[in-house]
């Protein structure tokens, strides 16, 4: 995609940073974020042995004024913006919905929901007036945005509203050729699934290590979703393991 910039957060480590690689291999120039300098770093200096185009920024997505500098830092360095991968998350071990404390559901929600609308929004304000007009934005859902995991709460609220979220991109983004889709992503390792490979909780209440795929095959989705003519778009997709508990599950 020679000359088309796109922006993934939450990429210096997992599904973020396999995508962000992938991206610059097939020809973005790609901005990164992420909390941690460190992983971005990495993620830089490997595309970089690649010949790819990365820039890092450090920023938390949840918060108006990183998100901000993000965007400015983008423009700054490349004028334009084609793809948002809104893909930075968090999630965490089972625990009763009675028992989850008001700090963690804060922090899921500003990661998973907060963070995705901020990107969003100031996706709609470049895209909209840049020329030419318009881009994509992909969002990174989860199996959970259809159908819970047990003791999860507060990540299957953010999962679900995430879809929502989708949708009203969608429909608004029509007016100014921006697209919208969602991947919902099931098991892929080494990212926040990634504990569900040693012990995952089932709805019986049992725990059972589950099969999991590699984060390269998620990298290719988002691709492949990336290299859509603007009159398509991959409204919703579902990559998981083949054999995880997750078509009949509960």
């Amino acid at each position: 995609m020679p000359g088309k910039v796109a922006i993934v957060t939450g990429g210096g480590t997992g599904i973020g940073r396999a995508s962000a690689l992938a991206l610059g291999r097939a020809g973005y120039s790609v901005v990164i974020a992420g909390r941690r300098q460190g992983p971005l770093e990495q993620t830089v200096r490997d595309g970089s042995a690649d010949g790819s185009r990365i820039l890092s920024v450090v920023a938390d997505v949840s918060d108006p004024a990183d998100v901000r500098r993000l965007f400015e830092e983008t423009l700054r360095h490349f004028s334009r913006v084609d793809l948002l991968f809104n893909n930075a998350g968090q999630a965490a071990p089972p625990v009763p919905l009675e028992d989850v404390p008001f700090e963690q559901w804060q922090a899921i929600v500003g990661a998973n929901l907060t963070a995705t609308f901020l990107c969003t929004q100031a996706a709609f304000r470049v895209m909209k007036e840049q020329d030419p007009r318009g881009g994509r934005i992909i969002n990174n859902g989860s199996l959970s945005a259809s159908t819970p995991r047990p003791q999860s709460a507060p990540y299957t609220a953010t999962k679900h509203a995430v879809s929502g979220l989708t949708k009203a991109t969608s429909l608004d983004g029509r007016a100014y050729d921006i697209a919208c889709g969602q991947i919902d992503i099931g098991n892929a390792a080494p990212d926040l699934s990634g504990w569900l490979s040693v012990q995952a909780l089932q709805p019986d209440g049992s725990t059972r290590p589950e099969p999991m795929i590699d984060v390269g095959l998620v990298a290719s989705a988002v691709v492949h979703m990336a290299s859509l003519p603007p009159e398509a778009n991959v409204q919703f997709m579902t990559l998981m393991a083949t054999n995880m508990p997750f078509i009949g599950r509960g």
